[in-house]
């Protein structure tokens, strides 16, 4: 077999999964956050001795990925008469502590709101898979993600230990996403807040601190108070496929986005940034143009369809309330 054989069979065995890098060992692990952390050596060999594999999460991380859903049906699996009407209870029952973390952080009530719908039901469908099970399966057993799942681990451990909390009883997604805000264990250590002030910070039980946290989290990411998320647009014809080939993100003025093609008749400066967000409806092609709030949104969740859900979630709310 000559090199560029062998090179192109490598390259497929790579993408097939069947070469698969090499996994930092669970005892290698354990040395690590024993030196770097100082946990006791003992303990963590018995905690994560205790941690289940799980064949059905590598059965997910392994499918091969699908064609995107059109935009008209993510939507409908997002918005509808039973998330609206749960959502205007929540917020209802939680007026107060929205109203308080609108001051504090500057984000809309409704869009806390709409996150934790989209993301949770409002605490109906958090998980139930055993968090440190989650983690320990794909940081040891899936070579792809083990890097980025070690170190949420880590995070994990590290936290748990500093909170007080047991770390074979906190259960969340198969990614090992927790909480009403579907957190991971890195977010919880960064954005978590105590916002109820009882010396905790509790993202699965206590609306309180879900609140503050899902609005802590928009505001360290950039979130402009006052300002537009996303608005219907047109494009000229011969520069749609410009626009659409452009970054996804709000790296481009106004000004040049309407030299380019945009046609935009709205009242934001032409200074401001924004970003050209293309979705598919039963109709056909919809255009519209995301602001650096609706980029904020992709923080959470690096998808166009999730952001706009978001967006369109918190105007039902608003005018269901």
């Amino acid at each position: 077999m000559n090199k560029i054989k062998l090179v192109i069979l490598i390259g497929i065995l790579l993408i097939s999964g069947v070469l698969k890098a090499e996994v930092i060992s669970q005892a290698e692990f354990i040395n690590d956050m024993v030196s770097r952390h100082n946990f006791g050596k003992s303990y963590l060999t018995k905690l994560l001795g205790k941690a289940k594999i799980k064949s059905n999460i590598l059965k997910i991380m392994s499918r091969p990925a699908g064609k995107a859903r059109p935009w008209y049906k993510y939507r409908s699996a997002f918005i509808d008469n039973k998330r609206i009407k749960d959502g205007v209870k929540f917020w209802q029952e939680n007026s107060q502590d929205l109203l308080r973390a609108e001051k504090v952080f500057g984000v809309p009530a409704k869009i806390i709101v709409a996150i934790i719908g989209v993301e949770t039901i409002y605490g109906q469908n958090t998980g139930n898979i055993k968090v440190l099970d989650a983690l320990t399966t794909i940081a040891f057993h899936y070579p792809r993600r083990a890097d980025y799942f070690r170190g949420e681990l880590e995070h994990y451990l590290i936290f748990t230990h500093a909170e007080g909390l047991d770390p074979l009883k906190l259960k969340g997604s198969y990614a090992g996403a927790m909480g009403l805000g579907q957190f991971m264990p890195s977010s919880f250590r960064t954005y978590a807040v105590d916002f109820d002030g009882d010396g905790k910070r509790n993202i699965w039980t206590n609306n309180s601190d879900v609140i503050g946290s899902v609005a802590n989290y928009f505001k360290k990411h950039g979130w402009k108070t006052g300002k537009p998320i996303a608005t219907a647009t047109k494009i000229r014809t011969n520069a749609i496929k410009h626009l659409l080939a452009l970054d996804f993100a709000p790296k481009y003025t106004l000004k040049q986005l309407k030299q380019w093609g945009l046609l935009y008749f709205g009242t934001e400066p032409n200074n401001t940034n924004g970003m050209i967000i293309d979705l598919e409806t039963k109709l056909g092609t919809a255009y519209w143009l995301g602001f650096q709030n609706y980029y904020v949104i992709t923080r959470y969740n690096h998808s166009k369809h999730y952001a706009m859900a978001v967006y369109h979630l918190a105007q039902e709310l608003e005018n269901a309330k």
